[in-house]
């Protein structure tokens, strides 16, 4: 199932995409894409539900993020080999946790904002996988039963305050609209593979990143155990797994970053694109 969410931001209603590709409003049955829902009980009454029973949304309306009510957004950094590298740092031995702040989730085609003063704003196609069940102290060998489905996320960072005023990542990564989340929520029994993924990533109609999820330094599987000895996780939580070579950072001889009146596009194959132009912030 592709799951989604839609209309007025704080108002979205939870809907799926039918073979056709028309949203259907899934607002009978349940209230939003959000904990119980998400569960593979949840997931199995919807499941049940046949599409064509549901009502057909007209026109095009706004997706919202692909999951309400996040509890955790957690987010790995340097998670492949050749991007630590154009980053002029070693591969990690362990996973590098950081968070983006709940606040910073916007939709799929949200305007992302360049917050005041930024010069050094930057993008990241990353896989984003969605937890489905609560645990801790998960094994490796079962973690995929904790998965409820992935999702594209835009891990959009400001370099500046992330590498060159102190301290941690994560008040470089949570600035408002740095977390588009979406267009869907792709149960995880339609992606046959989650490493070996295609993904990509355009700014204004030039591609920089092209990569593939089979590159990830630690897999899935791995990213979920190690979390869980660090912390529990619920239902909602979105990991956001690392992105692939071709950030602005990156790029020689000069970074290249985002300013105004861009427009960014994305996706990964199975799971859908997205679509964000860049605004000054207020």
């Amino acid at each position: 199932m592709k799951l989604l969410r839609y209309g007025e931001k704080g108002q979205e209603k939870p809907g799926l995409l039918d073979a056709q590709g028309q949203i259907r409003d899934l607002s009978g049955h349940i209230d939003d894409i959000a904990g119980q829902a998400i569960t593979a009980e949840g997931l199995a009454t919807l499941r049940n539900i046949d599409p064509s029973s549901l009502p057909v949304v007209s026109g095009s309306p706004r997706l919202g993020p692909c999951v309400g009510r996040v509890g955790k957004f957690i987010c790995i950094g340097l998670n492949y080999a050749d991007h630590a590298a154009e980053s002029g740092l070693d591969v990690p031995k362990e996973p590098v946790v950081f968070n983006k702040w709940t606040s910073a989730i916007c939709g799929p085609n949200d305007d992302v904002e360049i917050p005041r003063g930024s010069t050094k704003t930057d993008w990241e196609v990353e896989l984003g996988v969605v937890i489905g069940k609560a645990g801790r102290y998960i094994d490796e060998a079962n973690a995929m039963d904790y998965v409820a489905g992935y999702c594209v996320i835009n891990d959009v960072s400001e370099r500046e305050w992330q590498i060159e005023r102190g301290g941690t990542w994560d008040k470089g990564k949570g600035f408002d609209t740095f977390g588009p989340l979406g267009p869907w929520l792709v149960t995880k029994d339609e992606i046959a593979d989650p490493h070996a993924l295609d993904l990509w990533l355009e700014v204004d109609g030039k591609r920089y990143q092209n990569g593939n999820t089979r590159t990830m330094v630690f897999k899935v599987p791995e990213l979920i155990a190690y979390l869980s000895r660090c912390m529990s996780l619920q239902p909602g939580d979105v990991i956001s797994t690392g992105t692939p070579p071709g950030v602005g950072l990156g790029i020689k001889p000069e970074p290249v970053y985002l300013k105004p009146g861009q427009e960014m596009r994305l996706g990964i194959a199975g799971l859908g694109e997205q679509k964000q132009r860049t605004v000054q912030a207020d």
